[in-house]
């Protein structure tokens, strides 16, 4: 589960709005904090730096570790991928491979490889770096951390000449126009001994073949990249793009406000209000690609059969898991929390992507209903003792342990109204919040946890998360699943729709997936976040959004903004004839930064990542 991380708020949601203004004043004055120091753009300094303040901390430079939504969209930016997506309808268009094409029985794809791409140090990318590619991560389970989904109904992979590439499958499978998987270059990543420990960060430049080449690292700090100049749809405008990380929002917010940085996201209502009247300041609030959830443990566990963890036995019930979901009213928390930057959440899937977007049915709703959920809880046997608490079968009265993420006000402030809920229902609620959720989710020593993903124009990835395929070999590894779910029927319904090629029938499949997932109450999608995001105009001339219309500008399924961007002083236009420029946003000469309070995208490594693209 990818998390987010967002300033800290201790007040309660109805209270946001103020003290956020408040925190805007009061943090106006204070330096941007953490070196390299950002500078201020002027028309004398030749050197164009674009500069994005985040709020996620980067996992891992390695493609073959990273699920964080930063590191991806690093990787997106250093590496190319066999398709990308196209910015105006997320069709699949053309990456390292101009055209694929499968065998009448669909078991065999065969990929052409351009040959106008080259990687940073000089030689040719070619089709046997994507088998190479492939082949390590079928065959080392280190290499597979991040993206092994993708890869393990091949059967075989390989590169009969520098232009073509040969995937043969197991059985049919209907994601192989949209393998997000990194291509990297087999001369220099041969030499990796261990895969599952190898970050990709001590060696500078990092060779790659995108847009942008890495070219500086600082853990909690900053990523620098600068243009690949060969790169082959054209180089990008500007000289540097710098992530730089930012604990506090309201910090990066004040960067942004003192013109130090050209790029936020994640803004909470406050900040969205506060800037949208500021001077050369642009606030992008679009439909996002996420949804923001409430997971429960259903009982740690991994392949080997073996339980672990002190998850609530309770939560084992699914009508006690139910109940959790009619007491959760979420017209208050759109209403209160975002403040209408938000669509109530239903389905795994948000309504942005339409093909697959799923609700229940009138009678399989579970709507906000107080009363019904108690009468669930009495139903499977966890009454009220004389104190008026539900106490579990040994007897102790149950207090859930929520884990939140010690930098996201909207986790706070959800986790206040859940008090005031499940309280009324004699349940208890102990919010544990912290900077770093990890450690706990991989150990499953929680009862239920703030979840979210960002979803890829096609959803196979955060389906895969959720299958028995999933869960770690034992107690001692890190698996590709979110919150240890392991359902026989839902994994029926993922290697259905996995070999289903009619996008109709597929479609249906998915739906149905959704369904099981919410019948089983292990997922409670509470809300789609809206992309809430701000730029200087006075620093930014042009910048691509994702969908071209309303779309997102942050973590896009591709590389568009970064590289789509022109300087506000410069009269270059995109060189990228298959997408339009769409949104006039700020650039900075200095450090860009990663955003630090108010991302909902930090993303847990492997098991917990929330926002996975």
């Amino acid at each position: 589960m990818n998390r987010q991380d967002q300033p800290d708020r201790n007040r309660r949601p109805r209270l946001i709005a103020a003290a956020g203004v408040g925190a805007l004043a009061l943090t106006a004055a204070l330096a941007t904090p953490l070196s390299p120091a950002p500078q201020q753009a002027h028309a004398k300094e030749s050197k164009k730096v674009l500069t994005v303040a985040v709020a996620q901390s980067v996992d891992s430079l390695s493609p073959f570790l990273a699920t964080r939504l930063v590191s991806t969209s690093i990787h997106r930016l250093t590496y190319e991928y066999l398709t990308n997506y196209d910015a105006t309808d997320n069709r699949a268009i053309p990456g390292l491979a101009t055209k694929w094409e499968p065998s009448a029985d669909k078991l065999t794809w065969t990929y052409t490889i351009r040959s106008n791409s080259k990687w940073s140090d000089g030689p040719q990318a070619t089709a046997e770096d994507a088998a190479w590619t492939f082949n390590k991560m079928m065959t080392d389970d280190g290499a597979a951390t991040a993206n092994g989904s993708f890869v393990s109904n091949f059967k075989k992979v390989t590169a009969p000449s520098p232009t073509q590439l040969v995937i043969e499958l197991k059985k049919p499978q209907a994601t192989m126009a949209a393998l997000d998987v990194p291509i990297v270059p087999k001369h220099v990543w041969e030499k990796v001994g261990d895969f599952s420990k190898f970050n990709n960060d001590k060696n500078f430049p990092v060779v790659g073949n995108g847009p942008f080449i890495l070219t500086d690292y600082k853990a909690d700090s900053y990523v620098r990249l600068k243009p690949n100049k060969s790169f082959w749809r054209g180089a990008p405008k500007f000289d540097e793009l710098v992530f730089k990380y930012y604990k506090d929002g309201d910090a990066a917010v004040a960067a942004l406000q003192k013109g130090e940085v050209s790029f936020v996201s994640n803004l909470t209502p406050a900040q969205s209000a506060a800037l949208e009247s500021q001077q050369n300041i642009k606030v992008n609030d679009a439909p996002g690609r996420r949804f923001y959830a409430l997971a429960t443990n259903p009982g740690a566990q991994a392949k080997d059969g073996k339980h672990f963890g002190d998850g609530a036995e309770s939560l084992l019930d699914q009508k006690v898991r139910q109940a959790l979901f009619l007491a959760i009213d979420r017209t208050t928390l759109v209403d209160k929390v975002f403040q209408g930057h938000a669509v109530e959440g239903e389905g795994y899937i948000p309504p942005r992507f339409s093909t697959y977007y799923w609700k229940p049915s009138a009678s399989q709703t579970l709507a906000y209903d107080p009363a019904k959920a108690a009468q669930l809880l009495d139903e499977a046997g966890y009454q009220k003792n004389g104190d008026g608490k539900r106490v579990e079968k040994n007897g102790k009265p149950i207090n859930y342990r929520v884990l939140c993420h010690a930098t996201d006000p909207n986790d706070k402030a959800v986790g206040q109204y859940l008090k005031e809920w499940y309280g009324k229902l004699g349940i208890g609620v102990t919010l544990d919040c912290r900077d770093n959720v990890t450690d706990p989710w991989l150990a499953g020593t929680y009862d239920l946890a703030f979840d979210g993903w960002s979803v890829n124009p096609d959803p196979d990835f955060v389906l895969s998360i959720h299958t028995c395929a999933a869960l770690p070999a034992s107690a001692k590894d890190t698996g590709a699943t979110d919150n240890f779910i392991c359902d026989k029927k839902y994994d029926e319904l993922y290697d259905q729709q996995l070999a289903e090629y009619d996008p109709a029938k597929r479609a249906d499949l998915v739906k149905q997936m959704e369904s099981r997932l919410y019948d089983t109450g292990y997922m409670n999608v509470m809300a789609y976040p809206n992309a809430v995001e701000a730029y200087r105009t006075d620093q930014i001339k042009s910048i691509e959004t994702m969908p071209k219309a309303a779309g997102n500008i942050y973590g896009q399924d591709g590389y568009w903004s970064w590289w789509s961007a022109v300087p506000a002083d410069s009269s270059g236009a995109s060189s990228d004839g298959s997408s339009s420029t769409g949104v006039i946003i700020g650039i900075v000469a200095g450090v860009v930064v990663l955003v630090g309070a108010g991302v909902f995208f930090a993303k847990r490594r492997r098991a917990t990542a929330e926002d996975r693209e």
